[in-house]
């Protein structure tokens, strides 16, 4: 009987269509050899049918009429919140609004046409503490903010824009008679801000204009950005410092269909910085870490999943830093680059711990300025009155199956008294670059494999 079961299996399996068996046989693994689960698979579109009343905004007092509606929308969501939940849905128009708190149960649906618009006028912006630049400090809310919510949606085909060009205006004045002007001198509104949360899916609207940085997801896990248009201007204006995704503090995030061209980065990975600021995995014995208070909230980001994507202009695809401490498991593969300045970025702090590992860059084609680039980041240095600087690690970095057509292949500065490199590789990789040299001398153990970079 064993022998008949055997052979019937053995006959289903060889009638298997090829593909099924691929798929039978094949897994996918992150960086570090464990498996993505299935979770990161499950890309379908929010049902708002299945997610309670819905709530047409402009039957409850908001106005396609120029004016803010701050107050009426703001009703509206604690209204359906008290109700039980449901849905907000923002019809063809545009309305403009102030800082919006969404609570538990109530989501966001935009039908196309339909463009909720930032207020540019600071004051609609609360002052809070909040989460920036690595650090937990007091700043401007977003205008779209969820806080400490489980299962939070912001879906369909229309817009959320941030109205930026006031504020980026004022940040460039600035900065015309103060060089050293930064983004906490010159404070301006995110666009979107996910905190404390958990199961969130944002899918298929454009976020455009942000006054700073466009989605910021904070301390959060199990979150799905999918087929947004994510957008800021380079020129004629540019709009400073507004990356199109954030991810800071998280588990669990999947990145998938998405297009961005930002005036900064794409995909930035944050978590914190500072000369302790790798205390929630290092015992520091003897140092009053009290001492640092924009320091608490500081964390690292696992299980990264960034696939399908296009990209138009930005300063890094995939950036690791300037304000991030311990990122493992993240992977970029199959995307589009035209015109960004970096494809991979590795942001070294010498004044915070850091380790990179298990990153992955694959089945890439486009073009840029740099293949890689491995190089100090300074900005705002402060060892806060530690002795030594920290030693930070960035380890089995691999970038495989890659076309790519760049100003310069081997962007990397060795700094062997800062960080250390190791345990990078090379595959398949086809470059074409107006500076070809290869430094793999920088890296302990780095394996190379059909590498070809030919002068331009």
């Amino acid at each position: 009987m064993k022998r008949t079961l055997s052979f019937i299996m053995a006959c289903a399996f060889l009638c298997m269509p090829s593909f099924a068996k691929k798929a039978k046989i094949t897994k996918d693994l992150w960086p570090d050899g464990t498996e993505i689960n299935s979770w990161f698979k499950d890309t379908a579109t929010v049902n708002i049918a299945n997610l309670g009343k819905q709530y047409r905004i402009t039957d409850y007092g908001v106005v396609n009429d120029g004016r803010i509606h701050t107050k009426e929308m703001q009703a509206l969501i604690d209204k359906v919140a008290n109700e039980g939940g449901g849905v907000l849905v923002v019809p063809e128009g545009t309305y403009l609004t102030g800082a919006l708190f969404f609570k538990q149960g109530v989501h966001l649906h935009l039908y196309a046409g339909g463009t909720l618009m930032g207020s540019n006028d600071p004051s609609d912006y609360p002052l809070l503490t909040t989460r920036i630049e690595g650090e937990t400090c007091k700043y401007y809310s977003a205008l779209i903010n969820a806080d400490k919510l489980d299962g939070f949606t912001i879906s369909g085909k229309g817009c959320i824009d941030g109205n930026g060009y006031t504020f980026w205006k004022h940040f460039w004045e600035r900065r015309s008679w103060n060089p050293k002007c930064t983004n906490k001198d010159e404070q301006r509104p995110r666009l979107v801000y996910v905190s404390n949360s958990r199961n969130v899916q944002i899918e298929g609207i454009h976020l455009q204009n942000s006054p700073f940085w466009t989605t910021h997801i904070y301390n959060s896990e199990n979150v799905k950005l999918l087929r947004l248009h994510i957008y800021s201007p380079a020129a004629p204006v540019k709009a400073p410092s507004t990356d199109a995704i954030d991810l800071d503090v998280v588990k669990n995030v999947l990145v998938k269909n998405c297009y961005m061209s930002v005036n900064d980065d794409a995909v930035a990975i944050k978590g914190g910085k500072g000369p302790y600021a790798d205390a929630f995995r290092t015992s520091y014995p003897g140092i009053d870490l009290s001492r640092f208070p924009e320091m608490q909230g500081d964390g690292g980001n696992e299980n990264i999943l960034i696939e399908d994507c296009e990209y138009g202009f930005c300063h890094g695809c995939l950036t690791l830093g300037s304000e991030s401490v311990y990122d493992h498991n993240i992977v970029l593969r199959r995307i589009k680059v035209n015109k960004a300045n970096n494809l991979l970025w590795l942001k070294m702090r010498p004044d915070t711990p850091q380790l990179y590992e298990f990153i992955a860059v694959e089945d890439i084609e486009g073009n840029g300025k740099n293949f890689i680039l491995v190089a100090p980041w300074t900005q705002f240095y402060d060892l806060k009155g530690r002795e030594s600087v920290p030693m930070s690690y960035s380890d089995h970095i691999s970038m495989r199956n890659i076309t790519f057509d760049c100003d310069v292949f081997f962007n990397v500065v060795s700094q062997d008294d800062q960080y250390r490199l190791s345990n990078f590789t090379f595959e398949n990789i086809n470059v074409t670059a107006k500076k070809t040299d290869f430094h793999p001398e920088y890296v302990k153990n780095f394996t190379t494999k059909n590498v070809s970079a030919v002068k331009k």
